[in-house]
């Protein structure tokens, strides 16, 4: 069933089949993790970009914002935003790098801590959700395999 080209490479989206496009599944995946949780969040005055920034910020300390950017997985326009937004709320609070005044770098607040712990159970449900009926095994192979996926797409060192 591989329909390659001289190269080696499907020759069609077609001939792959979407359930078979990596890329495509995981972009569904995370769709749905995503409107699983929008309820609870919105019910807190959160957005998915807020939601993913306080996560970030509940395990890194203090990241530049284009760190945070990568991090969470939004883009420097929207991210900016959302931290307007988290800084209004008391969430967060930005500060100067210590080594380069032009650099600026976001911590999350105790507040801002107290918001992410409620919604986490949240996040750590519909994220067990995904793994139903998946071995430990299993799941250490594919988390492995994303690993090395994000490795072989990096364009930062982190």
């Amino acid at each position: 069933m591989t329909a390659h080209d001289a190269k080696g490479r499907y020759k069609s989206l077609g001939e792959i089949g979407l359930e078979n496009f990596a890329t495509y599944m995981m972009n569904r995946i995370m769709a749905r993790y995503n409107a699983r949780l929008r309820g609870r969040i919105r019910s807190m005055g959160l957005t998915t970009a807020k939601m993913r920034a306080l996560a970030v910020l509940s395990v890194i300390d203090a990241p530049l914002v284009g760190e945070l950017a990568v991090y969470s997985i939004i883009e420097k326009s929207t991210l900016s935003r959302a931290l307007d937004a988290l800084e209004a709320d008391g969430l967060i609070v930005r500060s100067m790098d210590r080594e380069d005044s032009r650099a600026i770098r976001i911590s999350i607040t105790p507040d801002g801590r107290r918001a992410f712990e409620e919604v986490w159970p949240d996040m750590l449900d519909s994220y067990e959700a995904m793994f139903a009926g998946i071995g430990d095994d299993e799941r250490q192979a594919f988390l492995g395999t994303l690993k090395k996926m994000l490795k072989n797409t990096r364009v930062h060192d982190y």
